[in-house]
């Protein structure tokens, strides 16, 4: 989602489904804003579309008015102002849904749910819901998606989930209920946009039945003499194709790669951390200081931090400076590609399970992530636990430079997972929070 936009979101909570307006995050000079539609303490919710059409409409005294995008958004028809699906955030279901089992679905709708849920009780500076967040760090999980929900350490995550929303969710329910206003609305303007509203409809019901009794023609003649034009000039259209995957190329050139330092985002056990990496003369160097790699809890504060001085060793790399630049004005976007999302949980498992159960590319990133955090602090322990000579390291290169001439490791390898886990626990302790 753009940041300046306010979209229409529909939240569903103890009285029922109220609709209202969110601002993600937008900057004004150097201050960065995120509101929803409210004023001072109050979020303001409204029972039907046409009640939040006329607000917008006729009210001016709100903490949106302010928004670079208010005088747009009071312009717009009434069906404009419906939530898109995606945009409905149903709190009360959120019990139900971390009691379920993990599959994509639900997942995907509690990671959304969270999400608008901790930006509520940011914006409106409840401390219930701040302090449920803050106390099961754990929940950072869900967004990590439903593949580190596999295994049995990946149920065992679930199941923390589960726990800690059943346990303190009516709590962050009541707080937000207790923020939730139903202002007045000019009814004459509800009726306006109520009329709006039905017009559409029946516009949509019209264009339906034409599109119903329009009786076009099964079939379509074919003009050979274009036919035979449009094959001769298929070497051109080629030409052309070239050209637009050269374009495609250029376009896949970022800012990031530009200045050759990358985001990555690390799901460890029980957290999500982004921070920076680059690599000088083939030498991994992370954003942190010593023997501590510096992690921060969302892409919004990596951004921050990156805009103030700090003592760290990617202050060395020339191009930082860039970096630190659209940091300071606002406009540097965290933009983290697939091959930099290293996923840790259930590895373990897998290994013990046997080559079969192992995802090779999460492995393969893993063990690129472990190795160049123990040549960042200069810890030999990594490597050496992962030389062929270990049965560790000949299990991991096995699976991942498979060969048909090798022996194949035999199970158990609950001995090799054991060393694996001892690896992952140790690359935690250089995690450090900032």
């Amino acid at each position: 989602m753009a940041s300046g936009d306010i979209v229409p979101i529909e939240l569903g909570l103890t009285d029922g489904d109220l609709v209202t307006l969110w601002a993600p995050a937008w900057r004004e000079g150097d201050d960065e804003w995120e509101a929803f539609l409210g004023h001072g303490d109050d979020l303001y919710g409204f029972e039907s579309i046409a009640e939040l059409a006329a607000f917008v409409r006729s009210n001016a005294d709100n903490d949106l008015v302010d928004h670079p995008a208010w005088r747009t958004v009071t312009a717009l028809s009434a069906t404009e102002f419906e939530p898109d699906e995606s945009a409905a955030f149903d709190l009360i279901a959120v019990p139900e849904l971390a009691a379920s089992d993990p599959d994509p679905d639900v997942v995907e709708e509690l990671d959304q749910t969270l999400s608008m849920v901790r930006t509520i009780g940011e914006v409106c500076e409840l401390e219930a819901v701040t302090k449920f967040f803050g106390a099961n760090p754990v929940l950072s999980m869900v967004s990590a998606g439903v593949r580190v929900f596999d295994g049995r350490d990946g149920l065992e995550l679930w199941d923390r989930i589960g726990t800690a929303i059943a346990k303190d969710w009516d709590g962050v329910l009541d707080a937000i209920d207790e923020v939730i206003t139903v202002p007045d609305v000019d009814s004459a303007a509800v009726d306006v946009a109520e009329a709006e509203l039905v017009a559409a409809a029946e516009n949509i019901v019209e264009a339906d039945d034409d599109a119903d009794s329009d009786d076009e023609a099964e079939f379509e003649t074919v003009d050979l003499a274009a036919a035979g034009t449009a094959v001769a000039g298929s070497g051109a259209a080629a030409e052309d194709d070239e050209a637009d995957d050269e374009d495609d190329e250029d376009e896949d050139e970022t800012f990031w790669s530009e200045v050759g330092i990358d985001p990555i985002k690390i799901i460890t056990s029980d957290r999500i951390w982004f921070t920076l990496r680059c690599y000088l003369d083939d030498d991994p160097v992370f954003l942190g200081r010593k023997d501590a790699i510096f992690v921060f809890a969302s892409e919004r504060s990596l951004a921050r931090y990156l805009a103030d001085d700090h003592e760290h060793d990617l202050v060395r790399v020339s191009t930082f400076a860039d970096v630190q630049a659209l940091a300071v004005d606002g406009s540097l976007e965290v933009e983290i590609t697939d091959e930099n999302i290293y996923v840790l949980p259930g590895l373990a498992d897998d290994l013990a399970e046997g080559p079969a159960a192992v995802d090779m590319g999460q492995l393969d990133l893993a063990v690129e992530l472990l190795t160049d955090a123990a040549d960042y602090v200069g810890d030999e322990e990594t490597s050496n636990a992962l030389a062929s000579s270990t049965p560790l390291g000949w299990y991991v290169s096995y699976l991942l430079n498979p060969d048909p001439n090798r022996m194949a490791p035999s199970p158990p390898f609950a001995a090799e997972a054991e060393s694996w886990r001892g690896l992952v626990r140790e690359f935690e302790t250089r995690l450090r929070q900032v």
